[in-house]
């Protein structure tokens, strides 16, 4: 399959590599974790991933791989571009997460792709009045709250109704605390259509063992030097599940955890 064909398959947009979209890719490797890439990713491969930062452009390069799609609209970090315009890379940028990338492009391999596409929030494209990213650095106190805030001055300016910005921002700060708690960093996506604000929070940290347990109220694995901060007091996930509308929750241990908060309009 040629690389072309992949970027319109997942209605990709282009970052870097115009010049080698013609390239022949023999194998699909999705993967967030470098070491795995090098270890049993296979030349003439084309990486999905997560990882949007300059190690995943080169550990593809390593790998001998023709290039590499970032999912959940991400887009590698300064310098990355040069990096891969060096080594004839290609670099794209899908909005669909790991999972639908990978059946998408499966599904259009065996000719089965169905016509219709699956009702997603985040698939839909006419409505969508704001799109917008934000970053976290894990165990950066100093700055933690910083990209709430600016969530929430976006929010205030659309003119919303302030209750409901109130919940969206409560709920996006528990969320950033979190990370910066127990995440090494995450990436914060908001979607705002006219029936509907979705904010979903990835990060790349330790995961959650027990989601169930988690939401308890009062249950915390926070140190003391956190508690003595004033976070942590167990109340993160239950005061976001309790001003969201949904709460879908994805965590791997080892890996991190997805958030996907949804707030009615």
């Amino acid at each position: 399959m040629e690389i072309k064909n992949i970027k319109e398959i997942l209605d990709a947009s282009l970052i870097e590599g115009k010049e080698n979209l013609g390239a022949v890719v023999k194998h699909i490797y999705a993967s967030d974790l470098m070491s795995d890439v090098l270890a049993f990713g296979k030349s003439d491969s084309i990486l999905l991933t997560g990882l949007a930062n300059h190690q995943a452009v080169i550990s593809a390069h390593m790998a001998e791989f023709k290039g590499v799609v970032f999912i959940r609209g991400k887009k590698p970090r300064e310098g990355s571009e040069k990096f891969a315009r060096e080594n004839n890379l290609v670099l794209l940028s899908t909005n669909l997460d790991m999972y639908d990338a990978c059946i998408k492009i499966e599904l259009i391999r065996k000719g089965k792709y169905p016509q219709q596409k699956p009702p997603s929030i985040t698939k839909k494209t006419e409505d969508i009045l704001l799109n917008q990213q934000f970053y976290i650095e894990g165990n950066d106190f100093a700055k933690a709250g910083m990209a709430s805030t600016n969530l929430k001055s976006t929010l205030k300016k659309i003119g919303l109704d302030p209750k409901l910005t109130r919940r969206v921002a409560i709920s996006a700060y528990e969320g950033e605390m979190n990370v910066v708690m127990h995440a090494r960093r995450a990436t914060v996506n908001l979607l705002v259509t006219t029936k509907i604000i979705e904010v979903n929070i990835d990060d790349e940290g330790k995961g959650i063992p027990d989601v169930e347990l988690a939401l308890q109220e009062g249950f915390t694995t926070s140190t003391e030097e956190m508690r003595a901060m004033g976070f942590g007091s167990g109340m993160g996930l239950p005061n976001i599940n309790k001003n969201t509308d949904e709460l879908n929750i994805e965590s791997e241990v080892g890996s991190g955890t997805k958030l996907q908060m949804k707030f009615n309009i």
